[in-house]
């Protein structure tokens, strides 16, 4: 028989005889974020950043979109569309995990280091390819989110398991 998930952001509480059977401020980690409420800081940013790129993928898909239809010339037009599709459905799925990643939920973290490190895969090339400006618009905030994600507090706050009841 298996235990129910237990949420490592709640605190433990110590059974100790005091009010309601437990000490005042029994569990209370100081380091560690309140369950109910307060975000870390590094879990709004890392938001953000996925999110801007996010937005920045639907331009390219706008753009992209945008050539295709004035008549650009493509040598698979199939392919074109796939592409199209392809930079669409990223860009939802970015900002499913921008939005996920802010309410706390445990999966969000593998998503957003997958896309940091697609995004590190785009940014070096640019980067040394003489596209100095580009690149660093990749790179700095690309770094900024890994080493976000490695935050203590980030990974307590997005290791909370779903208050949704099991799906089986």
């Amino acid at each position: 028989m298996s235990r129910p998930p237990v949420n490592p952001a709640d605190p433990a509480p110590e059974p100790d005889p005091g009010q309601d059977g437990y000490p005042a401020g029994a569990g209370a980690d100081k380091s560690a974020p309140k369950p109910s409420g307060e975000r870390p800081r590094g879990i709004v940013v890392i938001a953000m950043i996925v999110a801007a790129e996010a937005t920045a993928l639907l331009m390219a898909a706008a753009w992209y979109g945008y050539e295709l239809l004035t008549g650009a010339p493509v040598l698979s037009l199939g392919g074109a569309i796939f592409t199209l599709g392809l930079l669409l459905a990223f860009s939802a799925w970015l900002y499913a995990v921008a939005l996920f990643l802010f309410r706390g939920r445990r999966w969000t973290r593998a998503a957003a280091l997958v896309a940091q490190l697609f995004v590190l895969t785009i940014a070096f090339p640019t980067l040394t390819g003489g596209v100095v400006t580009a690149g660093l618009a990749m790179l700095v905030p690309a770094v900024t989110a890994l080493v976000l994600l490695f935050d203590k507090r980030v990974i307590s706050y997005a290791s909370r398991t779903s208050d949704l009841p099991p799906a089986l």
